[in-house]
């Protein structure tokens, strides 16, 4: 095989029509030894067309992925296992460090992710080399090889990211001799502002983020080192952005590396004042550093963190995740009397001019909410964007300091209330002391001079934003309701009220975010208050069919949550409409698992969903008619899954199954029988033996010919 050849052949797999035939050469030749490092030569061919050069890089990353490391037969009368020869693999650790400083980014990006491979398998037996050319080329002047070989550098720690300080050894010697060097080389480029500098500075920190995220390794850091590093760290934070970067649009500024490069060391700083640096929340390994860090370093690294706070209150941009990571470590220095005593005369200033507009609906969430009223509800409800989410982290700072620091909880109440009485008040702000108050609910409803308050406050202050021109301000009135849900409310009336004004919004409103809100509200309401399960009995159906319908639309979680609950608590009223409601759930299952956006939050949804359909399951158990109708609605589903080699919903289909045959065994479910062996011949007797079947087959059901030929076994 020669390199044009082999050309052709990843030109074909980018050429629909061709894919498949070019598919199946690779297969055929990717065996033989040289293919792999000829790869790499055309990766790093210049004039070779880039999506040529990129197919081969995802080709080759795939390879190394999958047989890099040698494997054996699992028995030894089967054929040894493919994988790359060692001669090939020399080659490429030979070549590929050269290959990542030497690539445009999006070839970069996909073999820095064969370094990791490599890595993982070979150091330090195989590829001790690789910290010899790291830290020859952090020897060379130019930046562009720099950010290369501290990619290698990333990738080199990321490996050891999780592994004990036992299980480190191989990586602090490395980092003995590369580190120094690493300091050195940050503190050259703290001096030129260039975006290549800046770039460098980046992967410097991210490095070092990688390496202490979960273990400080004291030995290797010392404490002076640890000193140094702290100021390079605190400099990136305090450096004035460029003009030029300023007048870039706001997603461009986020993503340029001088704001990435103080995201990094806001991250470093966060994770090491929580982790190792807070006294009393860490372990026996680093009681006295916490001693000494919080001692030494808190009240500097304070001083530039409410820098960037002070720049946010008067409106000049922050990053998002730098205003994040900023809030997150103010959480953490509230709890420590020596660093609180920084940040108290600031504290309440924060509160209202930093935490406050975080909190209030923004312009652009007017913009999501008219344009996309589904993403705005995914975000909205988005587990993993509490991680990311300055909004979430301010929540977070907003009730730690409350919590812990005796009079602001006063003072931020009264500080709400000003707002919400004040006339004229823009419906933004009333959100913002709305969202507020919410967050702070249960610590509200544990203190006696509030507690007795706050039916009022949510009768003058709450129940007249249902009626609200602007849709975000009821939204906000049926979550602070969800919050609330606990409160002892002295007047019947005032609960029944709370209620019809959230059905309503569930049933009535035009605005979907507002009826999803209702609907968690409205179900925490019924499980929380006693007397609102007796009240909703009525209405149980409409409420329903309604979140049937908004579970379709909206494809969220949090709502099959809610309909699992209303059915556990209604079981009796939801008889009547138990076909209907798994007709609509395995209806909006299809819809999801079809859909063309495979992501981990549709899976999620499918789940819960199947988990819906499986609690009307056990609740209609014990009538037999109703069963019976279910039956044909849920093998639909069975179906899809099977037939579809869906595999994460296996334990699911067989819990449907399961339940479908508690007490009787159909013609159709022997069919299914057959479906579910089929499913175990394909997928794999390892995944199915000893764990799934047994669930097909309850206690007194037997698989003889003539108990499989019935209409119907009884147990």
């Amino acid at each position: 095989m020669d390199i044009p050849k082999l050309v052709e052949i990843l030109r074909a797999t980018i050429v629909p029509s061709q894919r498949e035939d070019a598919e199946a050469q690779l297969f055929q030749i990717h065996k033989i030894i040289g293919f792999a490092p000829m790869v790499i030569q055309i990766i790093m061919a210049d004039h070779i067309d880039m999506p040529v050069r990129q197919a081969g890089v995802i080709y080759l990353k795939n390879m190394i992925t999958q047989f890099w490391q040698p494997r054996e037969a699992d028995n030894s009368r089967d054929p040894v296992p493919f994988n790359i020869h060692e001669q090939d693999r020399a080659e490429i650790r030979n070549a590929i460090i050269e290959a990542v400083i030497e690539a445009p980014d999006i070839i970069r990006v996909q073999l820095v992710v064969c370094i990791n491979n490599i890595v993982k398998h070979d150091f330090p037996g195989r590829w001790p080399q690789i910290v010899e050319k790291i830290s020859l080329y952090l020897q060379y002047t130019d930046y562009r090889t720099w950010v290369g070989a501290l990619m290698c550098l990333h990738q080199l720690i990321k490996n050891y990211e999780y592994k004990n300080l036992e299980e480190r050894a191989p990586l602090n010697e490395a980092l003995e001799h590369l580190l120094p060097m690493v300091y050195e080389r940050m503190v050259h480029l703290l001096q030129d502002t260039s975006e290549l500098s800046v770039l460098c500075q980046k992967m410097i920190l991210k490095a070092f983020y990688a390496l202490t995220q979960y273990f400080l390794p004291q030995d290797l850091i010392t404490r002076d080192a640890f000193g140094l590093w702290m100021q390079v760290i605190r400099d990136v934070i305090d450096r004035p952005i460029p003009d030029v970067v300023n007048s870039f649009d706001d997603d461009e500024k986020a993503e340029s590396p001088y704001w990435k490069s103080k995201k990094w060391a806001l991250h470093i700083l966060t994770r090491i004042f929580e982790r190792y640096g807070s006294p009393g929340n860490v372990t026996k390994d680093y009681k006295q550093f916490s001693e000494w860090y919080l001692k030494t370093f808190s009240g500097g690294i304070l001083e530039v963190v409410l820098k960037l706070l002070d720049q946010y209150r008067q409106n000049i941009y922050v990053a998002p995740r730098v205003l994040q990571q900023s809030i997150n470590y103010l959480k953490t220095a509230v709890a420590h009397a020596h660093s609180w005593k920084f940040l108290k005369p600031h504290m309440r200033q924060i509160v209202s001019d930093v935490l406050f507009p975080l909190m209030c609906h923004t312009k652009e969430d007017s913009e999501l909410w008219e344009e996309d009223p589904i993403e705005y509800i995914r975000l909205k409800f988005d587990v993993f964007e509490d991680f990311v989410s300055p909004v979430a982290a301010a929540q977070v700072l907003l009730h730690t300091v409350c919590l812990k620091r005796k009079d602001l909880l006063q003072a931020t109440m009264e500080f709400c209330m000003s707002v919400l009485v004040q006339p004229g008040a823009e419906a933004r702000q009333k959100d913002g002391a709305l969202h507020m108050v919410g967050t702070l609910a249960d610590l509200l409803l544990k203190k006696k001079v509030y507690k007795d308050q706050v039916e009022h406050v949510l009768t003058s202050y709450v129940f007249p934003e249902f009626q609200s021109t602007e849709g975000y301000m009821r939204a906000r009135a049926c979550w602070v309701l969800h919050y609330f849900c606990d409160v002892n409310f002295r007047n019947e009336g005032n609960l029944t009220r709370a209620l019809e004004l959230t059905q309503q919004c569930l049933v009535q409103d035009k605005d979907l975010p507002v009826r999803v809100e209702a609907a968690i509200a409205l179900q925490v309401l019924i499980t929380s208050q006693e007397k609102a399960q007796v009240l909703m009995e009525p209405h149980v159906k409409v409420i329903i069919l309604e979140l049937l319908k908004i579970i379709r639309e909206t494809e969220n979680d949090d709502l099959t949550n809610v309909m699992q609950k209303l059915v556990c608590t209604y079981s009796e009223q939801v008889a009547p409409i138990a076909v209907e409601m798994t007709e609509h759930l395995a209806a909006t299952f299809g819809q999801v698992i079809q859909s063309d956006e495979g992501t981990e939050e549709k899976a999620v949804t499918a789940m819960g969903l199947l988990n819906t359909i499986s609690t009307i399951l056990t609740v209609m158990e014990d009538q037999k008619d109703i069963m019976a109708q279910l039956e044909t609605v849920v093998l639909s589903v069975v179906g899809l899954i099977i037939q579809n080699s869906v595999m994460e919903f296996y334990e699911e289909v067989l819990s449907l199954v399961y339940s479908l045959t508690c007490t009787n065994v159909s013609a159709n479910m022997w069919q299914v029988y057959e479906l579910i062996f089929e499913m175990f011949q394909k997928d794999g007797y390892d995944y199915f033996i000893g764990k799934y079947l047994p669930y097909f087959v309850p206690s007194g059901i037997g698989l003889c010919s003539h108990q499989r030929n019935s209409q119907s076994s009884n147990v």
